[in-house]
């Protein structure tokens, strides 16, 4: 297995369904521009309310990908 050097970026994907849509649609975002995406971590989890319901997700996602060699 080659050594890896990774370097971390911070997303927010928010979604009107929940937090995994969240979190999908902020990594098929980035997926768009970073090619090298290995993992991801949830750093933190919020909502928006509107009349007393949830009206959509945000989630915080801190994402690692390989350096080119």
């Amino acid at each position: 297995m080659p050594n890896h050097v990774y370097k971390k970026i911070e997303l927010t994907g928010s979604s009107t369904i929940g937090i995994q849509d969240a979190i999908e649609k902020a990594v098929h975002e980035a997926s768009k521009t970073i090619a090298s995406m290995r993992w991801f971590e949830v750093v933190e989890t919020r909502g928006h309310l509107e009349n007393g319901k949830i009206a959509h997700w945000q989630v915080t996602i801190k994402v690692g990908y390989t350096l080119p060699e």
